[in-house]
């Protein structure tokens, strides 16, 4: 297959530079450096991408401007996907650091993949198994019965790529949300236990994401955070993998 590594990574963070270049290093596959959207520059074009309660459930919070940047930056690798005419990309934040055997179960995970997939990495192990596809020593891949949160690294077919450009071209929540959304997407997600990656944002000086939120918005995501969750998990167990 025709695979390629695509490093999100924000031009301005220079002191993540020596992460991205052992990612590259380590990543089973060629890779290269995407240029990730900047908050802080993000021209107002782009910003009608977003909307606010376009799906249901609801989404509860309006996207602060890096959680939008964070998704167009997931938009311009699908869409990098589909235009080199990649058969998947093997998208990975620049906060990621590969667990030992990553390469093994990498390699595990795509003998199962078919066209349209998106494969999760993710940095825990919380999901639970609606249908499980391979069960090995070295891994387990399956479809969850909820998608889990986190966009440290996946595995992106370009059917899957076209689908979500498709879908996202008006978007209304941070992005790993709505990949949760599978009815919206029309993709099928798998997830890979145990997770073959580790996020190390707090050694390389924090995430890029979740900065400036007051007291009274966080008492508040406390709160109705929850609520969404039971609506989510709800309308998941309805949709058949």
């Amino acid at each position: 297959m025709n695979i390629r590594a695509l490093v999100i990574h924000l031009e301005r963070a220079r002191d993540r530079r020596a992460q991205v270049d052992r990612i590259l290093a380590e990543a089973p596959v060629p890779g290269e450096v995407l240029d990730a959207m900047d908050a802080r520059t993000i021209p107002a074009e782009h910003l009608g991408g977003y909307t606010r309660q376009l799906h249901k459930p609801r989404y509860p919070f309006e996207c602060s401007k890096a959680e939008i940047a964070c998704f167009l930056s997931h938009r311009k690798a699908w869409q990098a996907i589909v235009d080199k005419g990649l058969d998947a990309g093997l998208i990975i934040e620049d906060d990621v650091e590969f667990a030992p055997g990553f390469k093994e179960i990498y390699e595990h995970a795509l003998s199962v993949v078919q066209p349209g997939d998106f494969v999760r990495f993710a940095k825990d192990n919380r999901e639970r198994v609606r249908r499980p596809l391979l069960q090995d020593t070295a891994c387990h891949v399956f479809v969850p019965k909820t998608v889990g949160l986190g966009m440290l690294a996946q595995l992106v077919t370009r059917e899957a790529a076209r689908k979500l450009l498709a879908a996202t071209e008006v978007f209304d929540r941070p992005v790993d949300t709505l990949l949760q959304m599978t009815w919206i997407t029309g993709v099928r997600m798998l997830t890979v236990h145990p997770s073959p990656v580790r996020d190390v944002s707090e050694t390389l000086g924090g995430t890029t994401v979740q900065h400036g939120r007051g007291k009274p918005a966080k008492l508040r995501r406390e709160i109705v955070r929850p609520l969404y969750r039971i609506a989510i998990n709800r309308r998941s167990r309805r949709e058949r993998p």
